[in-house]
């Protein structure tokens, strides 16, 4: 979608249909009162959009709300519906100018359903938000709330994210990016909203911990053996820094130690280019017989248990870095990239692993040191938890319909 288009979106007729009801929903925000909040995203197989917009539909039906979802369905569709929350089919995501026509449709769902608070966690469906919701009334129109889950190119087209009455960002780097290349926005507005975990999902494990190493060896024969052992989980692509990953192996194999390397999620169906490329670097390093090329594992606490080094050196800025929690509550060091969301949380909870931006020989001699000095775990990470982002959640709605 080029910014020509958000240009247009911007100046699209919305119309004014299907708004004989449409001043109920003032009558229904009162504080405790039972609220209808709608999410949007364009589909929901998987990914942590998808993940996020769970989990606050999870949080809105225990706090006894109604929660709705709005998208072009996917595979996650069973499991948000037991959670008590219900799934509207729209296909408000696919990248074609012909998708602003779906305005009309949406707003029609909002005055039907009478949603008190709409969320848009993309920016198509939001561009769909603000011309559905601005053929509204004033009176009775729903409060608008925008989640900033990406570092998207700056254009007309993604400004649409900062549109909300409030604005979640899920990092201090996001909110940085917005104010650094949206400066009109305004600041009041941005509330920071880190992701977070369920803690009983990602338990402190022994280390070393032998059983769980043996699980990984009996999984992958490359990576038996009593030298430590490297985990980089992350899909098969280029920018997750799987190139590095094998340098630093070969690196740390000629210093006379016997690591292994375990890349959960590199091999995927259509990446056997890319995987054919690692596994040519992996001969011309001479480590193949030290390192794994797996699909992803369901058992990623476990792959977390099995390791002694967890690596997050994704070559582009990530948003967050829901890696870095992950490996720290299971009692892992973690050792990654200094920039973007990685960098913030590695600064506040782990500093020692935080290696300048593609400095080779920097992240060398960090990995040999976490690997010879585990440091202590982090203090608390309450603030990460899932529940922490849950209840913020809800309090950023509670500062719009209260």
């Amino acid at each position: 979608m080029t910014a020509m288009q958000g240009e247009r979106m911007d100046h699209a007729d919305a119309g004014r249909a299907d708004v004989k009801h449409a001043g109920a929903g003032q009558a229904r925000r009162r504080p405790g009162h039972r609220r209808t909040v709608m999410q949007l995203l364009p589909a929901l197989d998987s990914g942590g959009v998808e993940r996020s917009t769970l989990e606050v539909a999870e949080a809105l039906v225990r706090a006894g709300h109604r929660a709705l979802v709005v998208s072009a369905g996917g595979r996650l569709v069973p499991r948000l519906r037991a959670l008590g929350a219900e799934h509207l089919e729209l296909d408000i995501g696919r990248k074609s100018p012909l998708t602003l026509l779906r305005a009309r449709a949406l707003r029609r769902l909002i005055v039907e359903q009478r949603v008190d608070l709409v969320h848009a966690r993309s920016r198509l469906p939001a561009w769909l938000a603000v011309l559905a919701l601005r053929g509204l009334p004033d009176r009775g129109r729903p409060r608008l709330v925008t989640t900033v889950h990406g570092l998207n190119s700056p254009s007309r087209y993604s400004a649409v994210m900062t549109r909300g009455e409030r604005v979640v960002c899920v990092s201090e780097t996001v909110r940085d990016y917005v104010m650094r290349h949206y400066p009109a926005t305004d600041a009041a507005r941005l509330r920071v909203i880190p992701r977070g975990i369920e803690p009983s999902a990602f338990p402190p494990a022994a280390h070393p911990d032998p059983a769980a190493r043996a699980w990984a060896a009996a999984l992958h024969p490359q990576l038996a053996g009593d030298g430590p052992l490297l985990l980089l989980p992350g899909r098969g692509t280029r920018l997750k820094g799987h190139a590095d990953a094998l340098a630093l192996l070969a690196a740390l194999r000629r210093d006379g130690d016997d690591v292994r390397l375990w890349l959960p999620g590199a091999r995927e169906q259509g990446r056997e280019a890319y995987i054919a490329e690692l596994e040519a670097e992996a001969g011309r390093l001479g480590i193949t017989e030290a390192v794994a090329f797996s699909a992803p594992t369901d058992a990623i606490a476990r792959a977390y248990a099995a390791s002694d080094l967890v690596l997050q050196l994704s070559r582009k800025p990530e948003a967050f870095g829901r890696t870095v929690i992950e490996a720290l509550s299971c009692g892992r060091p973690v050792l990654g990239w200094a920039h973007g969301g990685v960098g913030e949380l590695l600064a506040e909870l782990q500093p020692a692993g935080a290696a300048p931006p593609f400095d080779t020989h920097g992240l060398h001699s960090r990995a040999r040191t976490l690997l010879a000095q585990p440091p202590v775990a982090a203090v608390t990470m309450s603030r990460y938890t899932l529940r922490a982002m849950q209840d913020a959640t809800l309090a950023v709605y509670d500062e719009l319909l209260d």
